[in-house]
């Protein structure tokens, strides 16, 4: 490669993009998969499990620990952390859309979804009843899927949730409620619309989804939680990160074929990794199917040969590993003088029905896909509703003074609403730590 007159070594064809708790020394490093040399480094902060992504292949986002923020940097200006977006709370995962439109982020038990072109909130998904763990994207960003502590994975069409009315709950496509604890990690196969999604759960199961039909495929029983799950390209086998440390390999093409299965790692000799002291938190696959690398709570990154089940490489990090996975390169992150197509904008914090025109920057306009064909025909049990709140609203302002008393009503129910979620997530926690204890 020629930068400026200087000739440089060519880069390689895939990169190790890693991140710890820690953050001592960096927010994440970038190294060479094929000889673990570091190349980049980007500083400022620490970024949460499951929440470092790339946009555009210009721009890296990485949610930041416990914060209300998301850092940003340009590719090949890893020093300088261009900006940070703000948010409405703390982000507990994040996904940008492979097309690099979409930003989607977990924030407590809602969904936030923005445009990248304007920095609009295009909406708020409030459809999971307690924290969000993982989303991801279908590699044709048509769908995405959210995974959280109350059990349930979603399937979200793109399409029809932006075609929804602002004053409408969008519904996600699928709800799959198989898990009976706290979901750890979702994989998005190859196949956008038709791809197959495999789901991770401490309790003790990786399941495996086909979007088409919404079908479970596939269950597969273990010995122990599961934090982590990825498939290889070709989608012939499954990796399964454990609490305990191992990553267990299962072949979806073994026979007979069977719905569900049970992995007993003492008599499936040859399909377990060993190494790692303590949880797995990710793994990702190399292009060719020939590597695995992983991240672990022991602070380590490791780099396996997958026929082999051999460790080729450590990489220590300084705290619990809480991202890695392997990224094709992109040209421009070693090219300091290429700069991002498009700068990003200010990130809205409130959906756009609810800001102000005054508050609305430059002379951009979003479009809403299909507005024009909402509310055509209202369904009859629509109207039926719609009449009986515009009557109740007309009583009690006859009755009390422009619905004073339905405010009060409104606010009471609020607070007891607050107070039911706080007890139905103390007796989540309490159940899980109940039955996650070891014997």
């Amino acid at each position: 490669l020629n930068f400026g007159g200087r000739r440089k070594m060519a880069a390689p064809l895939e990169l190790a993009v890693c991140a710890d708790s820690a953050g001592q020394l960096w927010n994440c490093s970038v190294w060479d998969l094929y000889t673990g040399t570091t190349l980049l480094s980007y500083r400022g902060g620490n970024s949460s499990p499951r929440s470092l992504a790339v946009l555009n292949g210009e721009h890296l986002l990485g949610a930041q620990l416990g914060k209300n923020y998301i850092n940003v940097w340009e590719l090949q200006r890893k020093d300088q952390l261009q900006q940070k977006i703000v948010c409405p709370g703390v982000v507990t995962c994040l996904a940008a859309s492979p097309n690099g439109l979409y930003i989607v982020a977990g924030i407590t038990e809602s969904i936030y979804l923005w445009d990248v072109s304007s920095g609009a909130l295009l909406a708020i998904l409030n459809r999971h009843f307690q924290d969000l763990t993982c989303i991801c994207f279908t590699d044709d960003s048509s769908h995405f899927v959210s995974g959280g502590k109350d059990n349930l994975v979603l399937v979200w069409n793109l399409c029809s949730v932006l075609e929804t009315e602002l004053s409408r709950n969008p519904e996600p496509r699928y709800v799959w409620s198989r898990h009976t604890l706290p979901v750890t990690d979702i994989h998005c196969g190859f196949g956008g619309s038709l791809a197959r999604i495999g789901t991770a759960s401490l309790d003790q199961t990786v399941k495996l989804w086909e979007i088409a039909s919404g079908e479970l495929l596939l269950s597969i029983l273990f010995d122990v939680g599961i934090t982590s799950v990825a498939m290889d390209p070709s989608e012939y086998n499954l990796f399964c990160g454990g609490v305990d440390g191992n990553i267990f390999q299962v072949s979806l093409c073994a026979l007979p074929v069977q719905r569900t299965k049970t992995f007993q790692s003492d008599k499936e000799n040859g399909c377990t990794f060993k190494g790692h002291r303590n949880q797995v938190t990710c793994l990702s696959v190399s292009m060719d199917g020939s590597l695995l690398l992983s991240g672990s709570h022991d602070e380590t990154v490791k780099l396996w040969d997958i026929p082999s089940k051999q460790c080729i490489r450590t990489v220590s990090q300084k705290g619990p590993v809480t991202n890695a996975f392997i990224m094709p390169t992109v040209a421009s992150m070693f090219n300091p003088d290429c700069k991002a197509s498009v700068a990003l904008p200010k990130f809205s914090k409130h959906l756009q029905a609810a800001e102000s025109s005054a508050d609305r920057e430059g002379d951009g306009m979003m479009l809403r896909i299909g507005c024009h064909l909402q509310g055509r025909e209202e369904r009859y049990l629509e109207k039926s509703v719609r009449l009986l709140s515009t009557a109740s609203a007309a009583a009690d302002k006859n009755l009390f003074g422009d619905g004073e008393y339905t405010k009060i009503r409104v606010a009471e129910l609020e607070e007891e609403v607050k107070k039911l979620k706080k007890i139905n997530r103390e007796l989540y926690d309490f159940s899980t730590q109940i039955l996650t204890k070891q014997t």
